[in-house]
């Protein structure tokens, strides 16, 4: 630190201001702005003669750019810089105008004590200028306008450049620096006005705006520093066409003045220019230039009168004068300009009132707006320095300050300054402080200037009387019993001891201890609160009654102690809880048990005695599906258990003893309920009504179909078997029974041809076991062209028994065995139909040559009428029960030659069987939509079964459909196609929970449902019409 203080110290200076109306006590420092941390700018004991020892030095105010040595009284620089151009008080200076830092310093003799109360030293310090800041031009870019035939010798002001700093840091000289072309025609003049420096433009030589209409050129600025800073700017010089006169103000500078709070559009004086030219270029504009951003904010100009009016808040405290320059530039097309100075003062107004702080002195702080004091401290003792300014000035600004009301204070000068706008008071005592008569004063200061009319302004300050420490505490009462309960929780409170002081702050603050170092092990105190806990758990059977001493003791100097007797009774209490004889039960049930059995049954202890070991059992949360009975700890349910809708039950079991408090515990129960096989498996896939097509020549192990089935049991009552259980008499499928695969066991012949209606059985594994039965239909042939003659073989098939196989074309071999029997008849009758045909053909001669036509004649029957039927559907009788065939429709012809190239055969086992078709399907591509056009006349049965319809013998079994979301549509050669979406009819079944998808198929008559036995006659009659 030696180093910075042997820089420095050359430029600071101690001045001793005596003359000019200051006091021997005002002190003056300089310093250069910007110094670094710790630099010593004074020393008071030195400056001041005072001894550097014995006396505590305070800064009071200068922070937080300065701070003080307590013992010697050295002023320094801190970490936060000193900065001229920044500081509030020297922010709006003019050129000359010094910049000071005020600062405050208390001086207590600490020989002497509070009691002869602080010093206050005044001082200033004045903060010198250093070349930290470069100059500025208002823009990197300056345009200028001069007209062509310029005389030369003509001056134009350039606009000057500005620096933040002031004397000889400030602007110091311009230079202009020109290229070849302009080196002839301009050159820089610097004139001086109110020490500023004004840049002008000379103009040389001829200018010619049709030679050349614009001259760049470099204006460049340094200020006086050392170092020196420069900066420069473009300057743009047009070539105008001529403008003769410039304008000019009446008077080279402007004077007025402005009280403060003028309203807005107030006008405060008016500049007046002329121009000689006539027009345009005679009409002048005022414009407001270098104004700084005050002067903008306040005022405005009108720019065609020149009248400068208010337009902000004018405030004298904030800015006392305003200056700036006012252009003047007429309107021609080559305008010329002029400036005026403008320098307006701001009046006072008395608006301000008396400001008065208080704040502490010396040793004696404030906090919150109280000042603390012993009560006994002597008559003059300071304890506050009580500051009054006012911001106005002149009378406004001298100010009488009293101390108001009946209290023992008063306020005396605390220095010799005779700046009346801020003056400085100790508030002191007057007589002794008595703690016990009064604790507090509230003391009110009063300020009132002398402005007219005058204003005021009060503040106040609570002044809190301390006490000596001159009582002892005292407990009341000195003997303390109390009942405290065994099984506490280590930390638990006991009781709450206290104790009184009648003294205050740090005397009646107290601390308590536990006197007896056995008492300690077990108990333990706080020290502030006196809140007695115990340290361990207490067992009354050990030891019943505890007696120790306690101690408060002040923290007053010398301290002052009082003592206190504790006794401890140590209760019996409910210190066990209800203890199940394990952690968690689970018990397991099996499903559709009746309510109100046994579920299981727990054990509790409870190691209390008497009311406190009587234990009742909860259930919680008690949901009404289980009870528990108190006594035996058993488990009833109150539901029948279903595993379907929930297989596991958990709760909690509460057990409470009638203690007082009563202790409970918990234990977890689980209810697990074990599966019966009490579900059918059902089949998802594939729909009933659906079919798979392959062709003849598909390969061995390929995939036909997929059964797939869910059951809603668990475990092997959920586990799935699939067997084909009818409609494979040839075995050409095989089914997995695990997966429910269906793959092409053997190789498809001719016979195969045709629907195939396989039977498959899903049974699960219980015991005893459920099943279900699904159709899978699978279409063998060539083409499936014909998609409805298909759907309508699939819908005979799912109201045909289920005991009779649908496999392929029935009557291939008796068609290929019957071919030569058939050719060799065709041969015979042949030869027969001749010799007859030879025989009536003469016959009818010989009588047409007897007799001729006979009228009236009935004919023979039509040659050409269709035939019944093929001949396996010989002897084969209707039922009896059957209606009537209609009369044939006029298509009968049409429809009976379509039978015949068909070969449709209709086979009626018996009379109680429904009919069967077996189709031969190798029918050429062309062939029409068969089952389209016979579906018009003949619909399909709308099968719907319930599950409530009574069943019949097993011969007479049909499939009940799936929903209709299981039906499978397919898209490819090999994908089944449900015939849902190409006929009228649905087949719907919504099984409940426990329905069976194969049921036994009734005879509605004999169950006595004669519509329903009357529908299915009239569905099936359509069959013997058209096959």
């Amino acid at each position: 630190m030696a180093a910075p203080r042997r820089e420095v110290l050359p430029l600071l200076v101690v001045v001793l201001v005596v003359a000019c109306g200051a006091t021997p006590s005002d002190i003056l420092y300089r310093v250069q702005e910007e110094q670094p941390p710790n630099t010593l700018i004074g020393s008071l004991a030195a400056d001041r003669g005072l001894p550097d020892s014995g006396h505590l030095y305070k800064l009071e105010v200068g922070s937080p750019y300065l701070r003080v040595d307590g013992k010697t009284g050295d002023i320094y620089t801190t970490e936060i810089p000193i900065d001229r151009e920044t500081l509030r008080d020297c922010r709006n200076l003019f050129d000359g105008d010094k910049c000071f830092l005020e600062f405050e310093v208390s001086i207590t003799d600490m020989v002497k004590g509070i009691g002869s109360g602080p010093r206050l030293i005044e001082g200033r310090i004045e903060v010198l200028d250093m070349n930290d800041n470069t100059p500025q031009f208002s823009s990197p870019i300056l345009t200028l306008s001069i007209p062509e035939n310029t005389h030369i010798g003509a001056l134009f002001s350039i606009p000057m450049a500005t620096d933040r700093d002031s004397g000889t840091n400030g602007v110091a000289e311009y230079s202009l620096s020109t290229g070849p072309d302009a080196d002839q025609l301009f050159s820089l003049q610097v004139a001086v006005d109110s020490d500023e420096k004004l840049p002008q433009l000379v103009v040389m030589g001829n200018l010619d705006r049709e030679k050349k209409d614009s001259y760049d050129l470099n204006i460049r600025v340094v200020d006086g520093g050392k170092p020196a800073r420069a900066s420069s700017a473009l300057l743009r010089v047009t070539v105008t066409d001529q403008n003769d006169n410039a304008p000019k103000f009446e008077r080279s500078h402007y004077e007025a003045e402005l009280s403060e709070n003028s309203p807005q559009g107030h006008s405060v004086l008016q500049v007046r220019a002329n121009d000689a030219d006539t027009g345009t270029n005679g009409e002048i504009d005022y414009i407001l230039h270098q104004a700084s951003e005050t002067v903008q904010r306040l005022l405005r100009i009108d720019r065609s009168t020149g009248i400068i009016y208010v337009k902000g808040l004018v405030d004298r405290e904030e800015e006392s004068i305003l200056k700036f320059s006012v252009v003047a530039k007429d309107r021609g097309p080559n305008s010329k300009t002029s400036k005026v100075v403008v320098t307006i003062k701001v009046r006072d107004q008395n608006d301000n009132a008396p400001a008065i702080e208080i704040r502490g002195i010396g040793l004696v702080t404030h906090h919150e707006g109280v000042a603390n004091i012993s009560e006994d401290m002597p008559i003059s003792t300071a304890v506050a320095l009580v500051q009054v300014s006012d911001r106005d000035e002149g009378e406004n600004a001298v100010v009488t300050c009293v101390v108001a009301g009946d209290v023992p204070f008063q306020l005396r000068p605390a220095s010799e300054s005779s700046n009346d706008r801020k003056r400085k008071y100790f508030l002191q005592t007057t007589t002794l402080l008595d703690y016990e008569r009064v604790k507090y004063y509230r003391i009110e200061i009063v300020a009132v200037d002398s402005g007219n009319p005058a204003l005021s302004s009060t503040n106040s300050l609570k002044v809190q009387v301390t006490d000596v420490n001159d009582n002892t505490p005292i407990f009341s009462p000195a003997l303390l019993e109390v009942d405290f309960a065994e099984g506490n929780q280590p930390g638990d409170r006991v009781l709450d001891v206290v104790a009184t002081d009648a003294d205050s702050g740090s005397n009646a603050d107290l601390a308590y201890s536990i006197i007896e170092p056995t008492a300690t092990r077990l108990f333990e105190i706080d020290a502030n609160t006196g809140e007695v806990r115990v340290k361990n758990l207490l067992d009354r059977e050990e030891t019943e009654r505890y007696e120790f001493r306690v101690a408060a003791a002040d923290k007053g100097l010398p301290s002052k102690t009082g003592t206190a007797t504790v006794v401890v009774n140590v209760l019996d209490r409910n210190d066990n809880d209800p203890k199940f004889m394990l952690s968690g039960y689970s018990f397991s049930v099996i499903e559709n048990m009746p309510p109100l059995n046994p579920v299981g049954v727990v054990t509790v202890t409870d190691n209390d005695k008497g009311e406190n070991a009587r234990v009742r059992l909860f259930v919680e949360p008690d949901n009404g599906k289980f009870l528990i009975q108190n006594g035996t700890g058993t488990i009833l349910s109150s539901i029948s258990f279903d595993r379907e809708k929930e297989s596991t039950y958990t709760f909690r079991l509460k057990a409470v003893d009638a203690g007082d408090p009563p202790r409970s515990s918990y234990v977890g129960v689980t209810i697990n309920v074990l599966d019966e096989n009490d579900n059918a498996p059902y089949v998802t896939k594939p729909a009933n009504s659906s079919y798979t097509y392959l062709s003849p020549g598909t390969p061995l192990d390929t995939r036909v179909e997929v059964v797939e089935a869910e059951d809603i049991d668990s475990g092997p009552n959920a586990e799935l078997v699939y067997a084909i259980e009818g409609g494979n008499p040839y075995g050409l499928f095989h089914i997995s029974p695990g997966s429910g695969e269906i793959t092409l066991a053997r190789e498809f012949t001719g016979k195969h041809n045709g629907l195939h209606r396989l039977v498959v059985r899903v049974k699960d594994r219980g015991k005893p076991p459920r099943h279900t039965t699904a159709l899978v239909h699978v279409f063998v042939n060539d083409t499936k062209s014909n998609v409805s003659l298909i759907e309508v073989l699939v819908g005979h098939s799912l109201y045909t028994p289920l005991d009779r196989d649908i496999a392929g074309d029935p009557n291939y071999a008796l068609a290929q065995r019957s071919n030569i029997l058939y050719g060799s008849l065709a041969g015979i009758a042949g030869v027969i139909l001749v010799i007859v045909a030879v025989m009536v053909i003469r016959h009818r001669l010989q009588k047409d040559t007897k007799s001729g036509y006979q009228a009236g004649k009935k004919e023979s029957k039509d040659l050409y009428a269709p035939k019944q039927g093929p001949k396996n559907g010989k002897g084969k009788k209707v039922k009896k029960g059957k209606a009537p065939k209609p009369s044939k429709p006029l298509e009968e012809d049409e429809e009976a030659g379509l039978q015949k190239g068909l070969k449709f055969n209709l086979i009626n086992d018996n009379v109680n069987d429904s009919p069967r078709i077996h189709l031969p399907l190798n029918y050429p591509p062309g062939s029409p939509d068969l089952g389209r056009h016979y579906r018009s006349n003949s619909p399909l049965p709308s099968i719907q079964l319930q599950p409530q319809s009574p069943s019949a013998s097993k011969k007479h079994q049909a499939v009940q459909d799936l929903p209709a979301a299981n039906t499978f549509v397919g898209t490819g050669d090999n994908n089944s196609t449900g015939s849902d979406q190409y006929s009228d009819y649905s087949y719907k079944a919504n099984p409940p929970k426990y329905s069976k998808q194969v049921g036994d198929y009734a005879h509605a008559a004999a169950a006595g449902y004669p519509h329903v036995a009357a529908g299915y006659h009239r569905d099936i009659r359509w069959t013997d019409r058209v096959w």
